[in-house]
């Protein structure tokens, strides 16, 4: 390049960013990622734009910078965003540049993982259902209409961010882009065409020249440059493939999701404390949680098959925007401690010995920088590491940080943050809020059974569902009519083979019991999709007509070749137990079918069309009854709930808009749940689950901003029966404030720096604050000082209690938005002496 043209090229990139923000240069190298040249450890976690509302992210991100977050890392949804081919959707939730600046705006960076495969329990994996009509297309592979496609919508997203100078080198937030995901997980069935694939993917992203590194996660053979990532609940022993590039955490799994079906999962803070100081102990300088804020899956967008319309995911901060204590506080101090060991960690490589069994020990020194971490990795038994000539207490499964390698700032099993008890409460104590009570009435529609609409079609034997309804509805129709004039009267069973996900059964216009006293239907779950069944009938003289509807609860999201896995009847159906012992196969005959819903065509659930009858009695406990009615939303600014117990299966809309699925009868099964969860050892997705034999799912989310003060329109369509009037709204808060302290516990984080450098010793505190910033702590339910027993919201005194703990407790908090007390016999007294003591506080913020 001759000295003129760089010249022009410094004037073009000098006058991108002086109308920007300053333009940063983003890299890599063995340790880290350097922005502007310098290394940075960098906290980040997961908020998905189309699982919250443009309303609730600044929020979001805003607790996620004070919860010490230096990046929010999103997928992009093509499915979302390219829902017909050609025609783009980046309005509303799914507006991606606008939630990219209320990042920026915080003051925090962005990760963009683009897949375009996302996985995420999203609905086909955020593929767009027309991507599977292409002709000779192959999802995943070495196939040139799926990399065209890829490749365009890539592009696309790519120009996007440029065109608003978006990324880091313009200026912008994005420092990082993710191209494809998790595909080592699942390669091997390619063959050399995926190898293949995943060269020309990483070639085709770099050539997209977005002045920021790619990554790969799971991909142990991502080409040079992209930086190859780990993805799981522990990452310490992960090692990138190449020793130019950094050690990266692109999934730390917080929790996991929810299932239609499934008890619920709980992760120890405890545990991820654990894992992501094990992490940074062993190289790591870039951490990611999956997820940090999880929210809603509204609409139809839950993948799976079977995954519940919450994905809470146990996140930090809640489904409805609440942080979840004392994980969201316990995770804050952590990043806190590590930060206080950067200019130690960025510096060098860590020395790492091991002083004994399942301990280990971590040095970052250089200079006059110096940190250490100690691990104790054993999963039941504490250990005492001697480290400089000092002893360190270390309990089971923890490790201890220590920033100038002397003293101890935070030890993973120790929380010094409060925990909090949220709670549902319907509008008023003292009044009826049922829907039958709050609401102006309902009105109904029946759904008709069987085949209603002018573009049913025929076809001699079984479809394949996601082929016939390129997911435009969960709904399809499979509708035969047959001549059993010999049979009349008898017994007979309907056998039915589908691959799932969920089957209504009609015999002549009436739902039909199964066998297993479910009433008319059958559904699969989340190990198992297919279904079988035996459904008993009886056949009348002539015509029998057999209405079977299929279902999906969500497309496949992951696996190889996921993309074809199929859902429907696909048989074979067959008629048994006939006279004389006969068997008639029906699986070949001329079927007729129907692609959704006649409610769905009809817009009904936007409730501004279709002739509602509100004049006749209301059909409960009746399938397939579309209902409407109009409430007041209820008062306040707290999160708004609908709980649907009462209800069967269906959907709902609210003011038109989707919140999602309902099933509040398909619950958990007995058996897998425990009473307590020990936050040692090894933690996998059914370690800590809860809610065993009760509904999966009964609280379903509502935005405020969905909603108006009156006049709201709430619309059903309810598949198995159930009675609307007993649903009902609930606001979600903060019922009670706890924090449990030893006298054992370190000082909080904050303090760790005047307690160094005064040389005085400060002892544990136990801290208390309101949620909300209008709040004041206004009673203390409990308060001893001694040895107190049990867990927030059931604290009970122990053996010995200071009497004077409930008093010095009011007046230190009472009348305050947050407060403070010392955990010492120097504030309470010894109560008995020689014995170890704590102090357990429940207060109530109003």
């Amino acid at each position: 390049m001759r000295r003129n043209q760089i010249v022009l090229v410094l004037v073009w990139v000098m006058g991108i960013c002086a109308t920007t923000l300053l333009c940063a240069t983003v890299d890599y190298d063995h340790r880290a990622l350097l922005i502007d040249g310098k290394r940075r450890v960098l906290i980040s976690g997961s908020i998905h734009y189309p699982r919250s509302t443009p309303e609730m992210w600044p929020d979001l991100i805003q607790k996620s910078k004070d919860g010490g977050l230096d990046v929010i890392e999103t997928y992009v949804f093509w499915n979302q965003h390219e829902p017909v081919r050609g025609q783009y959707n980046f309005e509303g939730r799914n507006d991606l540049v606008r939630f990219v600046k209320a990042v920026a705006a915080a003051g925090l960076y962005v990760h963009l993982r683009i897949g375009p495969y996302v996985c995420a329990e999203w609905n086909y994996g955020g593929f767009p259902l027309w991507l599977h009509f292409i002709p000779g297309i192959k999802f995943r592979t070495d196939n040139e209409p799926f990399k065209a496609e890829m490749k365009r919508f890539t592009a696309k997203i790519v120009d996007m961010m440029k065109q608003e100078k978006l990324y880091a080198s313009q200026g912008g937030p994005i420092i990082l882009s993710q191209i494809e995901n998790e595909y080592g997980n699942i390669d091997g069935p390619y063959g050399a065409a995926g190898k293949s694939y995943i060269n020309w993917a990483a070639s085709m992203a770099t050539s997209l020249d977005t002045g920021v590194p790619w990554v790969m996660c799971q991909q142990a053979d991502a080409p040079d440059p992209i930086i190859n990532t780990c993805n799981g609940f522990y990452c310490d022993q992960f090692t990138p493939n190449s020793n130019k590039k950094p050690k990266m955490w692109t999934e730390n799994w917080t929790g996991w999701f929810l299932l239609f079906g499934g008890a619920t999962p709980r992760r120890p803070v405890e545990d991820i404390a654990f894992a992501v100081a094990r992490f940074f102990q062993r190289g790591g300088t870039f951490q990611n949680y999956y997820m940090y804020h999880g929210g809603t899956n509204f609409d139809r967008t839950s993948g799976g098959p079977f995954i519940a319309t919450s994905y809470d995911y146990d996140a930090p901060i809640d489904e409805y925007g609440i942080i979840r204590q004392p994980k969201w506080g316990h995770l804050k101090d952590l990043h806190k401690a590590i930060k206080l060991c950067e200019e130690a960690l960025i510096a060098t490589d860590p020395t790492i010995s091991s002083p004994g069994p399942k301990l280990e020990v971590a040095v970052y020194k250089t200079g006059d920088k110096c940190a250490a971490f100690l691990a104790n990795d054993n999963d039941n038994s504490d250990a005492t590491v001697k480290f400089n000539g000092n002893s360190y207490q270390l309990p089971a499964w923890s490790v201890s940080i220590l920033p100038d390698c002397k003293n101890v700032v935070l030890n993973t099993a120790k929380i010094n943050s409060a925990s909090m008890i949220s709670s549902f409460t319907t509008e008023s104590s003292k009044a009826d809020t049922s829907l039958e009570a709050s609401t102006s009435g309902w009105s109904w529609i029946s759904e008709p059974v069987g085949i209603s609409k002018a573009d049913s079609f025929a076809k001699i034997g079984l479809v394949e569902q996601i082929n016939t309804t390129a997911d435009r509805s969960d709904y399809l129709w499979y509708s035969l009519s047959v001549d059993l004039q010999d049979d009349a009267g008898s017994q007979a069973v309907l056998h039915v083979e589908s691959l799932g996900h969920a089957l209504h059964a009609f015999i002549n216009g009436k739902l039909a019991d199964i066998v297993q006293n479910i009433s008319g239907s059958s559904q699969g779950n989340g190990n198992k999709r297919a279904l079988d069944v035996d459904i008993p009938i009886t056949l009348v003289a002539g015509k029998n007509t057999i209405d079977l509807l299929s279902l999906t609860v969500g497309l496949q999201n992951y696996g190889s070749f996921f993309d074809i896995w199929g859902a429907g009847i696909t048989g074979p159906v067959i008629l048994k137990g006939l006279k004389n012992g006969n068997t008639v196969d029906l699986s070949s005959q001329k079927w007729t079918y129907q692609v959704g819903l006649k409610g769905e065509d009809l817009g009904l659930s936007s409730g501004s069309s279709g002739q509602w009858n509100s004049q006749s009695t209301l059909p409960k406990n009746q399938p397939f009854i579309w209902y409407k009615t109009n409430f007041a939303a209820p008062s306040g600014s707290n999160p708004v709930a609908i709980d649907f117990t009462g209800m069967g299966k269906g959907e709902a809309w609210v003011n038109g808009q989707s919140i999602g699925r309902y099933w509040p009868t398909n619950a958990a099964p007995n058996g897998v749940c425990s009473d307590s969860c020990n936050y040692r050892g090894p933690y996998t997705s059914t370690k800590c689950q809860t809610n065993c034999g009760k509904p999966s799912q009964t609280l379903y989310h509502v935005p405020r901003s969905w909603l108006k003060p009156d006049g709201n329109i709430l619309v059903l369509f309810e598949e198995s029966g159930g009675d609307p009037t007993k649903i009902s709204f609930g606001t979600k808060q903060v019922a009670s404030l706890c924090a449990h302290i030893s006298d054992s516990h370190l000082p909080p984080v904050e303090m760790w720096n005047s307690d160094t450098k005064s040389g005085k010793k400060v002892g544990p505190v136990l801290s208390l604050k309101c949620p909300h910033q209008d709040q004041v702590i206004s009673s203390i339910k409990f308060a001893s000082y001694g040895t107190p027993l049990g867990t927030c919201g059931d604290y009970y005194h122990g053996r010995c209690s200071s009497n004077k703990a409930m008093s010095i407790v009011q007046k230190a908090c009472i009348g305050s938005s947050s407060c403070s007390v010392g955990v010492s016999t120097d504030t309470f007294g010894d109560p008995c002496k020689g014995v170890a003591k704590s102090l357990a506080v429940e207060a109530i913020c109003t």
